[in-house]
C-alpha cells in the first residue's frame, strides 16, 4: 500500500504546496478550485518525478521554517542598507567585490536554496557555481571586507542548511 502512495504521490509535500497555491492564487476559496488544485497537485509531482532521481533524504521543515524567517529578516535589513549604500555613496567610494564561497553543502536542493537566498537578498547576487560544486561565485554591491561577508554567508546561511538537509 504504501509503495502504491509513493508511486502516486512521488512528492507529497509539494503536492500539498501546490493545491494550496493553486487556491490562494483563486482568491476564493471554493469546492471546484479546490478539487482543481489536488487534482494539479498530484499531476505536476508524478509527470515531473522523472527529473528528481535524488530527492533529499533528511530534510527538516521546522528548521526551513526558522531558516525561512531568518532570510525575510535579512531581505527587510538589507533593503534599508542598499538604499543608505544608493543614496549617500557616490559611485566613486563604492567597494563592490567578487567572493568565492567555498561550499559544505553537497545537496543540490541545498545549494539552490542558498544562491537564492544570497540572490534574494539585495545587494548581493550569486553568479556562478563551480562545475564540481564546491565553491560559489557572489557578487557584492558593496564591502570593505570580502572574507567577513564570506563567513557570514557560510555560518548565518549555509551552517543552518546543513542542518535542515542532514
Amino acid at each position: 500500500m504504501a509503495r502504491a502512495v509513493r508511486w502516486l504521490l512521488p512528492h507529497p509535500l509539494l503536492t500539498l504546496l501546490l493545491a494550496i497555491v493553486w487556491v490562494l492564487l483563486q482568491n476564493e476559496v471554493t469546492s471546484g478550485m479546490v478539487v482543481f488544485g489536488i487534482i494539479l497537485g498530484i499531476l505536476i509531482p508524478f509527470i515531473t518525478a522523472v527529473w528528481w532521481p535524488d530527492t533529499p533524504q533528511g530534510f527538516r521543515f521546522g528548521k526551513m521554517i526558522s531558516y525561512s524567517l531568518i532570510v525575510l529578516w535579512d531581505i527587510l535589513v538589507a533593503n534599508v542598507q542598499v538604499a543608505w549604500i544608493v543614496l549617500t555613496k557616490p559611485n566613486a567610494r563604492l567597494k563592490p567585490a567578487w567572493i568565492v564561497i567555498p561550499l559544505e553543502l553537497r545537496e543540490p536542493e541545498a545549494i539552490t536554496i542558498l544562491a537564492g537566498t544570497i540572490t534574494l537578498t539585495p545587494g548581493t547576487v550569486s553568479a556562478d557555481l563551480s562545475d564540481e560544486g564546491h565553491s560559489l561565485l557572489v557578487h557584492v554591491l558593496h564591502t570593505d571586507d570580502p572574507g567577513a561577508v564570506r563567513d557570514e554567508i557560510k555560518t548565518r546561511y549555509e551552517r543552518r542548511l546543513l542542518g535542515i538537509f542532514t
